[in-house]
């Protein structure tokens, strides 16, 4: 019987015969990839596609995602080179972190050399404001009640612990869960966040339970925290395109 990864492969060789694309990178995105998933976690696959140069040079350009499957076992979507370019461009975080993600399905050489340029395009005001909107979104839509779904605590450390990161090292912050524990964090914070993790690997995604007092006081404290220090930063996008647009020209040949 084939293990997930060879059916993920499956799905990856169904999408690129079926769309003319080739894949450069695939990789997991979510809590799998996060090092905190739950029993019954989906696979949240992400991928990044390459289409011929004549679509390219064609005025009617294809749509530049595929959303491919959306069920109870896979959520699995894609984005066109050119757009993922654009996005690195743009400080985008969440591309940053599918190309650290340390769930690999496939890769090719191709994405070593973008993931090499991209990261002269890393932008620290666009990162801690995607991570501070990420936790804040969290907070305030799922963890207000006297009970909350475990998951969501993870939604909102997580990202918070990725901005202090960036705070300390001025760079792309790690995609798993336990590299950012290695902070320096309060006793009674990592102590509650060692409890939290081993609920989650016994418990099912929607399960209700109490609060957490060291948990959702540092959330709150560190969203006011977080969201000053994105506001202060000045930008640091890097304007100068050259490289990926020589990059994109190079990987079209």
């Amino acid at each position: 019987m084939k293990d997930i990864t060879e059916k993920i492969n499956d799905k990856l060789d169904e999408i690129e015969e079926k769309e003319n694309v080739r894949v450069l990178h695939a990789v997991e995105s979510g809590s799998r990839a996060w090092g905190f998933a739950s029993p019954d976690s989906d696979y949240d696959v992400r991928f990044i596609y390459v289409r011929t140069k004549d679509d390219y040079l064609s005025l009617n350009e294809p749509q530049d995602t595929i959303d491919w499957q959306l069920d109870e076992v896979y959520d699995i979507n894609g984005w066109d080179l050119k757009k993922a370019l654009k996005q690195f461009a743009k400080g985008n975080a969440t591309l940053y972190e599918w190309s650290g993600s340390p769930v690999v399905y496939r890769t090719t050489e191709e994405w070593e050399k973008i993931r090499e340029v991209s990261k002269a395009f890393f932008s620290e005001k666009s990162a801690v404001y995607h991570y501070y909107g990420t936790a804040n979104n969290t907070y305030y839509d799922h963890l207000q009640g006297e009970t909350v779904r475990y998951k969501k605590y993870f939604y909102a450390l997580r990202p918070l612990l990725a901005a202090e990161y960036i705070e300390k090292f001025h760079e792309s912050p790690p995609v798993r869960f336990d590299e950012l524990l290695k902070l320096d964090l309060e006793p009674k914070l990592r102590n509650a966040i060692n409890r939290l993790l081993e609920i989650k690997k016994v418990t099912t995604e929607k399960e209700l339970n109490p609060q957490i007092p060291e948990i959702i006081g540092f959330i709150k404290a560190e969203l006011s925290k977080q969201k000053s220090i994105a506001d202060a930063l000045p930008d640091d996008h890097n304007k100068d395109w050259d490289s990926l647009n020589m990059l994109f020209r190079n990987i079209l040949q």
